[in-house]
């Protein structure tokens, strides 16, 4: 048994996909016999009403902090706004968060044997250090996603000598971790080549609630509530960021607009309003936009389509990494992705099987694709199989809560991996 301290930016009752994984993750470590405590934020991605009743956050030294319960769980929110689209504010939401952090865990969350502290943001692991040393244990820096690769070539950061001062934090960070945990073999690889040793790099997936996500009808309650038992159904489920080649998905919803398609789009996002204008500008009435919907709905919406999307720009999967194709893979519904050549997504669903992968930003091949499944739609249900089997053996919530249970007591058991 370990005291394991959570630093996480985003975690329940926030409906985010970092933070329900860190949520699972959490409760697998409690559940295998650990002592989990969490220090995270309050909710400022997205507002579920119903997981808030569920977990409901007291006010905690003058609502500047407060705290919660999740399955035996305590968990310590430190007040943050609503997330907005500013990327000053931001940061000054981060450092907010990164002190109030250290002073909880230097007075309020006790003991603590290990941590781990979970990107984004880069900083996030200078805390954990920190909070590492306080309590002279090691802290595990877990890389969803790779920083500053992706801000770089995304186009949100472009000054030299602020790129210069972020490659410096990364190695800071690496240097001080007792282990680098990444979530695919794509990301070890290039972590491998900035001076991190074989023994301090440890490759763990993200996992999914296989006993949430499964396979569900086709024809259920919300497919009858939103019109969507008949035709051909391709859904994309979650952010409306800057991430996604929203050009390409509507270009292939304007030129497939003859055929019995119905393109939904369920979430929310920064590119939501530009999305909701580009269907009134050009009169598409085959895309549905039903906003954001509840996890507990998801496995619902999932099984309401034929097919599945997540169109990502250049880039994007080299650096980041779409957890919600597992999902998609424990629904047993077959994809449609955009994913860069060299990468683990490409990889992933080319190997296994279960869909089928275009060029990013390119508007036409993704439409060519979607054109083919739906000509090929005879075969898709045996593509969503082949996803299931191996989302099962790989990716559940127990089998990667294993993977961390041994790692913790691999480093607590000792004062530092080997270099």
């Amino acid at each position: 048994m370990a005291r394991v301290l959570l630093h996480s930016l985003t975690f329940a009752p926030d409906a985010v996909s970092t933070g329900y994984l860190m949520t699972d993750l959490a409760r697998q470590l409690q559940r295998m016999g650990n002592v989990v405590t969490v220090l995270t934020t309050t909710p400022h991605y997205n507002l579920d009403p119903l997981a808030v009743a569920r977990q409901p956050l007291r006010k905690r030294f003058f609502g500047l902090v407060f705290q919660s319960e999740i399955e035996g769980i305590h968990v310590w929110h430190v007040k943050i706004p609503m997330k907005g689209q500013r990327v000053f504010t931001r940061v000054i939401d981060y450092i907010h968060f990164h002190l109030m952090a250290l002073l909880l865990g230097a007075t309020t969350v006790g003991a603590y044997d290990i941590v781990i502290a979970p990107s984004p943001p880069l900083t996030i692991g200078v805390v954990g250090w920190l909070l590492g040393l306080m309590r002279r244990v090691p802290y595990i820096y877990n890389v969803q996603e790779l920083y500053p690769d992706f801000a770089v070539n995304q186009g949100l950061v472009s000054n030299p000598l602020f790129i210069r001062l972020l490659r410096w934090l990364e190695r800071f960070v690496y240097d001080r971790s007792a282990m680098v945990v990444t979530i695919s073999d794509w990301f070890s690889r290039i972590i491998r080549t900035r001076g991190v040793p074989e023994a301090r790099l440890r490759m763990i997936p993200n996992s999914v609630d296989t006993s949430l996500f499964r396979p569900l009808p086709r024809e259920n309650e919300f497919a009858r509530q939103h019109g969507l038992v008949d035709g051909f159904v391709v859904l994309y489920g979650g952010n409306i960021g800057l991430s996604q080649d929203w050009e390409s998905f509507m270009r292939a919803a304007e030129e497939l607009a003859r055929l019995p398609i119905q393109f939904v789009v369920v979430g929310g996002g920064v590119r939501g309003a530009w999305l909701e204008q580009e269907c009134a500008a050009r009169k598409l009435a085959n895309v549905r936009l039903l906003g954001y919907q509840p996890r507990s709905l998801m496995p619902l919406v999932n099984a309401s389509s034929d097919l599945c999307t997540i169109p990502m720009k250049a880039s994007t999967t080299t650096d980041t990494f779409p957890s919600k194709i597992y999902t998609l893979m424990a629904s047993a519904k077959p994809v449609l992705v955009q994913a860069d050549e060299d990468s683990e997504l490409n990889w992933l669903v080319r190997t296994v099987g279960f869909g089928r992968v275009a060029p990013p930003d390119d508007g036409r091949a993704y439409t060519d694709a979607l054109r083919c499944a739906f000509e090929q739609r005879a075969q898709l249900a045996e593509e969503g199989r082949r996803g299931y089997a191996y989302v099962l053996q790989e990716y559940s919530v127990e089998a990667v809560g294993r993977k961390y249970d041994t790692l913790i007591r691999e480093l607590t058991g000792r004062e530092k991996p080997g270099r």
